[in-house]
């Protein structure tokens, strides 16, 4: 096998991998989203939790490991949904990484953020 031939086939499994992620996520949002409105909106007498009864809520720790998974989840599979749709536009090589890098760079920002809120949140 030729380099070119080993380059192109490692690009292909790496985008293979990329879709079968957003695959997945996309199923466990499906999931999780529906967890999260059943527990929020429809298991309440009234159909929806106040402020008060959310902080409550969420003091359970398996409703809280729920709220962090969803929230890893939801970013991974909007940012590998972002990074589909910028790469139709057909970007370079460097532009690519440089797509990727600003995409992992917010995606961090994003949990880390999201992860603070929770515990913030879960403290009141």
């Amino acid at each position: 096998m030729t380099s070119a031939t080993v380059t192109r086939e490692k690009k292909a499994n790496r985008a293979a991998t990329v879709w079968i992620t957003q695959v997945l996520t996309g199923l466990l949002l499906i999931a999780i989203l529906t967890l999260h409105m059943i527990s929020h909106h429809f298991v309440v007498e009234g159909g929806l939790r106040d402020y008060q009864q959310v902080l409550d809520y969420v003091q359970n720790p398996l409703v809280f490991v729920l709220e962090l998974v969803f929230i890893i989840i939801a970013t991974a599979h909007a940012l590998l949904g972002v990074r589909a749709v910028i790469l139709d536009i057909g970007l370079s090589e460097g532009a690519k990484r440089t797509l990727n890098w600003v995409l992992a760079i917010l995606g961090a920002i994003t949990l880390v953020y999201g992860i603070w809120l929770a515990f913030a949140l879960q403290q009141l």
